[in-house]
């Protein structure tokens, strides 16, 4: 059986090749809740780095269907569900590399937000759980969200935009100058 070429590739960000582990190894963002449909291009995507995915394991809350096995490339793919693990996190699991650790960012989720959720799942040596992760996003989105409708009720009242304040430089300080290089 020879491999097919999926038309739409799998939206996918993984942490570069680096020394510095992390509890992720990146973040997949699915086009749709069907994972049979949307497991293959995610597979076919891993393959060069992590070999033939072989089997994964994911929470059922999340998906309407739960296949047992999904058919990828000509072979198959066991699926394994579990309460137990956190419902935006999947496990894909391979002969050659051994595990991948995903975060599953939710189909219906906004582009910017998204991207945002991809780059910190990516992030080499990042130390943040998949529920921190989501959290966070959440708080960050809502205060987007609140920003603008402060810019909207501005711009409807009349007023120009306001300006954001200056941010000091973080982490810097001072180091005095030697006696003999003071003026």
């Amino acid at each position: 059986m020879t491999a097919t070429p999926f038309l739409i590739p799998a939206r996918l960000a993984l942490t570069p090749t680096t020394a510095l582990a992390g509890l992720l190894d990146g973040a997949w963002w699915p086009r749709s809740r069907d994972l049979a449909a949307e497991l293959p291009p995610l597979a076919e995507a891993l393959e060069h780095r992590f070999g033939r995915i072989t089997r994964i394991t994911g929470n059922p809350t999340c998906w309407p269907l739960v296949p047992h096995k999904v058919a990828v490339q000509g072979h198959t793919v066991h699926v394994g569900w579990f309460t137990e693990q956190d419902a935006d996190k999947m496990i894909l699991l391979s002969y050659a590399v051994g595990r991948c650790d995903l975060l599953v960012i939710p189909p219906e989720t906004e582009p910017d937000a998204a991207a945002r959720l991809m780059s910190a799942a990516a992030l080499p040596g990042n130390v943040r759980a998949v529920g921190a992760l989501m959290t966070d996003e959440a708080e960050i989105g809502l205060r987007i969200r609140n920003a603008d409708r402060s810019e909207d009720a501005r711009e409807a009242e009349g007023r120009t935009a306001a300006t954001p304040p200056q941010h000091p430089v973080v982490g810097a300080r001072m180091i005095e100058l030697p006696w003999y290089l003071r003026r």
